[in-house]
């Protein structure tokens, strides 16, 4: 924005100056201008292809660590943290899955902000293992609490997908 801006006011001023200067002069000051042009298109070039390098490093990275198993462990304990007695996700039922979404996304909303990428991965994993019961039992689910969870559902994709842009975001900006 700042350069077109400039290019602006750099071509009002040859315009102003074409009164006061000869086809020569101003042959002159078209040739400054467009080096001076070709550099920003230049460094423009150059900073995109970094950020590309980057961005292209932060998704193999980022593969890379999907590919990893998780850690049974560890995956237990963050269920036990983000669930609390919902925790046997397999044995809940059209009165406590929505319960479970709530104290699910509740968990989410208060710790999301100190997670790892790693930590987001135990919680989709989470999340997959609630939306699987969810279809198990969905047509036993009265409506209301469908709609409430499908809420807490998209909720949950949209936390995620905002640690993943800013994640990418700050992968690119980084020296």
């Amino acid at each position: 924005m700042k350069k077109h801006v400039l290019f602006g006011l750099s071509a009002g001023a040859l315009l102003l100056a074409a009164c006061d200067s000869t086809p020569r002069e101003r042959q002159e000051m078209v040739k400054q201008e467009a080096r001076k042009l070709d550099t920003a298109v230049d460094e423009a070039a150059a900073k995109l292809r970094v950020a590309g390098r980057r961005a292209a490093r932060f998704d193999s990275v980022s593969k890379s660590r999907s590919r990893q198993p998780l850690d049974k462990s560890s995956e237990t304990a963050f269920t036990n943290d983000l669930l609390g007695t919902y925790a046997a996700v397999e044995g809940l039922t059209p009165t406590t899955i929505e319960p479970a979404f709530v104290q699910f996304m509740q968990q989410v909303r208060a710790n999301r902000r100190q997670w790892t990428q790693r930590d987001w991965d135990y919680a989709t994993a989470i999340s997959r293992r609630l939306n699987a019961q969810f279809r198990n039992i969905r047509l036993d689910i009265k409506g209301r609490d469908e709609l409430h969870i499908r809420a807490l559902q998209t909720e949950f994709t949209a936390l995620e997908t905002g640690r993943d842009v800013k994640d990418l975001g700050d992968a690119v900006k980084q020296p």
